[in-house]
């Protein structure tokens, strides 16, 4: 449960929280909904742990410095960088982000397996049917039992790119992929120290990335200047912020430096800003490489790509998990276009047997007015029985005998209602039916070639 899966990125809870909100229908262009109904449908359907740990992954699905790309759109009070938690789950709402739709688009069409949930009442979904690789995009973090996983976020085109490059080249390597996707992207942004190290980390899965908090110098009036920060390392999210400004306060105390006046944090809504004021004429660059080094304004980020593969864990590279992606994205494509042929090839031979009825039109009203109860017109429809039916002509008797009608096209005759019969409708039927016909060309042409089913994928991703 503390481990993600390579296909779709999420653990258990949050691929439960997600589906609870595609059932609540609480998507981005519904109303917000009450934090604790969503809680309480999880916990009561799929997730039945305490209300707080489904809260929480809540949370952090909302929370833009924690999540690179939020899966839940949040209204209220969802805590703060400086390590501020959400408000309770009875003051909060949330609703899906439009992101999350494209992670639950094809629920509906067979695309993955469904399973019971823990009492056997409800199906849930084994893994989401995403069109994203959320692995790569928003990375994950857990501690297993014997095992963590830590796998960075990364840019959200960047990864797009690298999957596009994959599928038209699947023998590509880590330093070609790494064209695409040049590193990691952290919701708080700063900069890699040691990006030499980053192929070698790419390539193995595993590894630690150094990051540095964005600094930009600002001269003041006077002559005096001003350290500004405005990216911070991602490790210093939650309480590291306060526990920053008084690792500086213990520099100046300790008398490690006297160049520092003053150090406030002017956070707010619009992004990071701590602010370090400094005497006039003290060497800014001097106390920001002390900074690197004796507070968390650079830290270290260890990565360990690992995730659930075919049911077991596995620490794999950067070429790897796309290569699971998109091995999953051909599953879900051929299921998808599977199902939506055969409802194709339902709806043509229904249509089939309408359009064919419109043409014996008075034949088959004759068969109705002369049949005694249904199970006699179908006979008649489907089998050509005529013994039981009351003909007006011995001509008729004889059509009728020819008739050949599917099961499903004497159904939909009998329950055809008499407006289909007017001059329009018999058009918009045959209409109709040509669309049919050009859907099942197109889906057994996907079905039939990898390549234009890469093409079908490729142009979803764009």
């Amino acid at each position: 449960r503390a481990l993600p899966d390579v296909r779709d990125g999420l653990k258990p809870v949050q691929r439960r929280v997600l589906y609870s909100m595609a059932e609540l229908n609480n998507g981005p262009d519904k109303p917000h909904r009450k934090s604790a109904r969503i809680v309480g449908d999880t916990m009561g359907k799929y997730h039945p742990r305490g209300d707080s740990s489904i809260y929480g992954s809540l949370v952090n699905m909302a929370q833009e410095w924690s999540t690179r790309y939020p899966l839940v759109d949040g209204h209220g009070n969802f805590g703060s960088e400086d390590g501020d938690g959400a408000a309770a789950m009875r003051y909060t709402e949330a609703r899906l982000s439009k992101i999350s739709m494209e992670m639950l688009a094809d629920i509906n069409k067979d695309t993955v397996d469904f399973v019971p949930n823990f009492d056997e009442t409800e199906k849930e979904p084994e893994v989401l049917p995403v069109k994203v690789p959320n692995i790569l995009i928003n990375g994950a973090e857990g501690i297993a039992v014997g095992m963590a996983t830590s796998i960075p976020p990364h840019n959200f085109g960047e990864v797009i790119d690298g999957v596009k490059a994959y599928m038209k080249n699947p023998d590509i390597n880590t330093e070609q992929m790494m064209e695409y996707i040049k590193g990691p992207d952290f919701p708080t942004g700063g900069i890699v120290t040691n990006k030499d190290d980053l192929l070698s980390i790419y390539s193995t899965g595993s590894g630690k990335i150094k990051v540095r908090g964005k600094v930009e110098i600002e001269k003041m009036k006077g002559g005096k200047e001003r350290i500004v920060i405005t990216e911070i390392p991602y490790t210093m999210i939650g309480a590291n912020i306060g526990k920053f400004l008084n690792d500086v306060y213990s520099l100046v105390e300790t008398k490690k430096t006297n160049d520092i006046v003053d150090i406030s944090n002017q956070s707010s809504k619009e992004g990071i800003r701590i602010v370090i004021e400094l005497k006039r004429g003290a060497d800014a660059e001097n106390i920001c490489n002390l900074l690197y080094k004796k507070t968390k304004l650079e830290d270290t980020f260890s990565v360990n790509m690992l995730a659930v593969a075919d049911g077991r864990p596995e620490t794999m590279g950067i070429v790897p998990m796309i290569r699971h992606h998109v091995n999953f994205q051909y599953e879900i494509a051929t299921r998808k276009y599977k199902t939506l042929l055969e409802k194709e090839l339902e709806k043509k031979e229904v249509q089939e047997g309408l359009i064919k009825a419109c043409d014996v039109i008075d034949l088959i009203i004759e068969i109705l007015r002369g049949s005694k109860n249904i199970k006699d017109a179908k006979a008649c429809l489907v089998h050509g029985k005529t013994d039981a039916i009351k003909f007006k002509s011995e001509e008729s008797k004889q059509l009728a005998a020819q008739l050949q009608f599917t099961e499903k096209q004497a159904t939909a005759i009998l329950e055809m209602r008499l407006y289909k019969l007017i001059g329009l409708e018999i058009e918009a039927l045959l209409k109709e039916h040509d669309k049919t016909l050009k859907n099942i060309a197109t889906y057994e042409n996907i079905l039939g070639s990898r390549t234009a089913m890469a093409k079908v994928i490729i142009k979803e991703l764009d």
